[in-house]
């Protein structure tokens, strides 16, 4: 494919986003606008997505005068996320395509909109495409650590742009191949879903709600034993005996997350809270639905002790370890710990005196036995699939990212010469707003000596008075 001396592919130019769009802020929405007056359709950053809008819980707010006319959204403009905790969302944007007449936006959305220079679906489709990004996240990063973005940090972002009719047919070519690539996602998505129901199924199938003749029901607390881990604190982070320890970060359903492991000083007191082989360790607090998550610690990482923010099962006598886990299992799955959970703060808690009430099958130790083999049996099938299902997902992820890639290096069609060059309509058009901006008033400089009285043309020059000597000096 023909480039020009500048590496970019032939018809192509190099500009800033500011040369091919008007880059604006939002409304911030202060305490002095009130709810009930003068209301309009607000967007928030929780309305965009990457390439997505969701237009289920619009907010509104009051303008004041002049305001609806500067802050407007006119379909075809790009909405931009100023700022994100997560640096991989940041600058994630999507087009408003003009469904809800006289919305606004607020400040932290920053508008971007195009020009005739560029295509506002194409603009869409580059934004969220790794040659974008990848700019992004490198001027959005502070010397603090955040990631923000500004309106003018967006204006210096680097564009290759393509002649307009090349533009449209990236976007045609690029909507058929990602709409194939979207419904293999969604497939996936499906079975992710299908995957988690199996899962459930599992537990809920060999450990019934309803226990079977020759099965004991007793509960938690004495089915086994029920601890709480250390409290941590600030004088604890140094000392003579520092010892890993794991917390509600490391544990996961039926998998202890060592990739983070922090350490206290547990003088005198870490046989107390130090881990066996075969302990149960459930999540004291979490979000609501994942409160009682459970793992079984397995002797990694070696001589480890756990704190307050998890609570271990140790299994009496006439319990398997396994079994204790699948009991535990199917009460997350079928939302048994949610009844017993307290919220704080936002943050679910199970307490170990409510969690010692809770209801705990036993059926005899064969059948245990039996029903954890048979468990690992129809598990390690639903992870075979799951697996699966991560590698196609992985895969289709790449393949996106490679067309896109593609697209806009101007490798994914060939170009026609008789398209009219990106760099003359783009001179004809920053010709065009520059013509448009108002013409800079000349100020009148006036002498720093002469009075504020009007001055007109017509009046006679007075006669000027003899200099002195003094003056001279004063002027020299």
């Amino acid at each position: 494919m023909s480039t020009d001396m500048g590496g970019l592919t032939e018809g192509w130019v190099a500009t800033s986003l500011d040369q091919v769009c008007d880059v604006n802020g939002g409304i911030q929405k202060q305490a002095k606008r009130r709810p009930v007056v003068n209301k309009f359709p607000f967007l928030r950053v929780a309305n965009v997505g990457r390439g997505t809008l969701d237009l289920s819980e619009v907010h509104e707010v009051e303008l004041f005068e002049g305001e609806l006319d500067r802050f407007r959204l006119k379909a075809g403009d790009l909405l931009v996320v100023e700022g994100n905790g997560s640096p991989d969302q940041i600058g994630r944007a999507a087009t408003w395509r003009g469904a809800i007449p006289d919305a606004v936006h607020q400040n932290h959305l920053i508008r971007v909109r195009p020009t005739r220079a560029i295509d506002p679906k194409f603009l869409e489709l580059l934004w969220n495409s790794p040659v974008v990004k990848n700019q992004l996240m490198t001027v959005a990063q502070s010397s603090s650590g955040l990631y923000t973005l500004s309106t003018a940090k967006l204006k210096r972002v680097q564009l290759n742009l393509p002649p307009l009719a090349e533009q449209l047919r990236i976007v045609e070519a690029l909507e058929e191949q990602l709409s194939r690539l979207d419904a293999a996602e969604q497939t996936l998505r499906l079975a992710r879903k299908r995957i988690e129901v199996l899962r459930k199924s599992v537990f809920t199938s060999l450990v019934p709600e309803t226990a079977p003749a020759g099965w004991t029901v007793t509960t938690v607390g004495e089915a086994g034993t029920l601890e709480l881990g250390r409290a941590r604190h600030p004088d604890w982070h140094h000392g003579p005996e520092m010892r890993p320890y794991l917390r509600v970060a490391n544990v996961f359903e039926d998998r202890i997350d060592i990739s983070s492991i922090m350490e206290m000083d547990f003088s005198g007191i870490f046989e107390k809270y130090r881990l066996h082989q075969g302990d149960i360790l459930l999540n004291e607090g979490q979000s609501p639905h994942l409160v009682g998550r459970p793992a079984m610690y397995r002797g990694v990482p070696e001589n480890v002790a756990f704190t307050n923010s998890l609570l271990r099962f140790q299994a009496g006598p006439g319990v398997l370890p396994e079994w204790a886990l699948m009991v535990f299992r199917r009460h997350l799955h079928a939302r048994r710990f949610m009844r017993e959970v307290r919220i704080t703060t936002n943050i679910a808690h199970l307490s170990s005196k409510r969690l010692k009430a809770v209801e705990f099958p036993i059926p005899p130790l064969e059948i245990q036995k039996d029903l954890v083999q048979r468990c690992e049996e129809l598990l390690s099938g639903t992870e075979a699939i799951g697996r699966e299902v991560d590698r196609a997902t992985r895969r289709a992820d790449a393949l996106r990212l490679a067309l896109l890639r593609k697209a806009f290096n101007g490798n994914l069609l060939p170009q026609n010469p008789a398209d009219e060059p990106a760099s003359t309509l783009l001179a004809r058009i920053t010709a065009e707003r520059d013509a448009a901006k108002p013409a800079r008033t000349t100020k009148r400089t006036v002498h720093p000596r002469k009075t504020t009285a009007a001055v007109t043309e017509a009046a006679p020059a007075p006669t000027p008075a003899p200099v002195t000597s003094v003056q001279q000096e004063l002027f020299q």
